[in-house]
């Protein structure tokens, strides 16, 4: 019923070994073993420079940082990645930003094999679609929407690297940026990397701009792009007007904040003209959403700075994106129900729908978990490399969990140990520590037949 292609063998033992596989418990092994095969891609040969000397943890939690899209490294990655290992980590972020299991079945589609429902499922919990019947026709805009993007950001990118580089050069450079940026994976090859570009709008715009798309999330830009089109025939999800109204605030306040506390700061923006300031503060606004660029040096940041950056880092992009975090609709419903505690209102209201108790819940859930996995992480870190400093680690941990990228020029100072944290801190940032806590539990959830009665004296806060 489900495959049109000659029958295989080896069909059955696959339906065997995958059969009982829950969508969180693929999504989490399917990305564990798309790390261990970027980690033997980058053992390759000539795929480091001779003056490379990188160890094998090195190359697990650069491939890691690849296929989790989040762009930490332990050195210049032009300086110890020849052309061969640059395309290598390029593939890698690009599969890990569309998605391991999004490639699988486009993969399968051309080969003129059926999705079945279960596979559907799978579908739907990486991308956060909102029905499984629709996930495929989803699943081929994607690919073809993720395209074009690339190449439009290919195309702006050239018109200032090819001059700059040469046309091969140029157009390398352009096509590594705007797939980088659009997977928010954040990985540099630029000479020099993004600082001399702070007041360039033609480069920092055009990376911004595709950070923001990629952080957006699939489900939001398709929704606005046919509202656009069709006016009030297709209507806006109330899920994507709560997060462009959220992404727009964090946008707005962070670019005014970093304006005001980085305006005189000789070592950031203060080198800048006006214009450029604005620039430069908008740039590093967008960032922490998840795209790992910076056109100032972050290490020169004041302490105010940082913080709020760890505070956009934890945030993050949106659900069924390219970013990490709690994600912006989270915080939203967070903000929301607290308002509303403040005001006596028993239920949620946003553009007069009414929010649901298990998304508050779940929003709840997904913020105590990430605090959680941020302050054991970094407790760890603090307790394996007791000679960095406290602002630096906290940084550089929230930078991982949230799939960040950005860094005080912290991550090549870091041990072995601190690296291995780090490496599964990525991990579960990118596949989400409620999916990784659903997928290994050990106890299934089943109804029990037993109603307890309700316990009201309980303080809280």
């Amino acid at each position: 019923m489900n495959l049109t292609s000659p029958p295989d063998a080896s069909r059955p033992v696959r339906r065997a070994l995958f059969a009982h596989l829950t969508p969180p418990q693929l999504i989490a092994l399917v990305y564990m073993a798309a790390i261990a095969l970027g980690t033997a891609l980058l053992h390759l040969p000539g795929v480091t420079t001779a003056r490379a000397d990188l160890s094998f943890i090195d190359l697990l939690f650069t491939a890691t940082s690849a296929i989790c899209i989040t762009g930490l490294v332990v050195a210049d990655t032009p300086e110890v990645f020849t052309r061969l290992g640059q395309w290598i980590l390029l593939l890698l972020a690009q599969l890990g930003g569309l998605g391991i299991l999004t490639f699988g079945t486009l993969f399968a589609f051309l080969m003129g094999r059926r999705v079945n429902f279960r596979e559907r499922l799978h579908l739907v919990q990486q991308l956060n679609a909102l029905d499984v019947g629709g996930v495929m026709p989803l699943v081929r805009i994607i690919f073809l929407y993720t395209l074009t993007a690339e190449a439009v950001g290919t195309v702006l990118l050239a018109l200032r690297f090819v001059p700059q580089f040469g046309w091969g050069e140029g157009l390398y450079q352009a096509f590594f940026h705007a797939v980088s940026a659009y997977n928010n994976v954040g990985f540099v090859v630029l000479p020099g990397g993004m600082t001399p570009y702070a007041q360039d709008p033609l480069v920092s715009l055009t990376v911004a701009g595709l950070i923001i798309l990629g952080g957006l999330g699939f489900i939001v830009q398709l929704n606005l792009v046919r509202h656009l089109i069709e006016g009030r025939r297709h209507r806006m999800l109330v899920y994507s007007k709560l997060t462009l109204l959220t992404t727009s605030i964090l946008l707005a306040l962070g670019t005014v904040l970093i304006l005001a506390l980085e305006w005189s700061n000789a070592q950031t923006l203060g080198a800048l003209d006006s214009s450029g300031r604005v620039l430069a503060a908008f740039f590093q606004s967008v960032t922490p959403r998840s795209g790992g660029f910076a056109t100032v040096d972050i290490s020169s940041l004041t302490s105010a700075s940082l913080f709020l950056m760890i505070a956009l880092m934890f945030i993050g992009a949106n659900s069924g994106s390219t970013g990490g975090g709690i994600k912006t609709s989270t915080l939203a419903i967070l903000v929301g129900s607290a308002w509303n505690m403040v005001r006596g209102r028993g239920e949620l209201i946003a553009f007069r729908r009414r929010i649901l108790p298990d998304n508050v819940v779940r929003a709840g859930t997904v913020t105590t978990l990430y605090a959680l996995l941020v302050f054991t992480a970094f407790f760890a870190l603090l307790a394996t490399n007791p000679k960095l400093g406290f602002t630096q680690l906290l940084f550089e941990t929230v930078s991982a969990a949230a799939t960040v990228g950005l860094s005080m020029n912290t991550t090549p100072l870091i041990n072995d140990p601190g690296l291995l944290i780090l490496t599964l801190l990525m991990y579960l940032g990118r596949i989400g520590p409620v999916t990784f806590a659903v997928a290994f539990s050990l106890q299934r959830q089943r109804s029990t037949g037993i109603e307890y009665p309700a316990e009201r004296d309980i303080l809280v806060g």
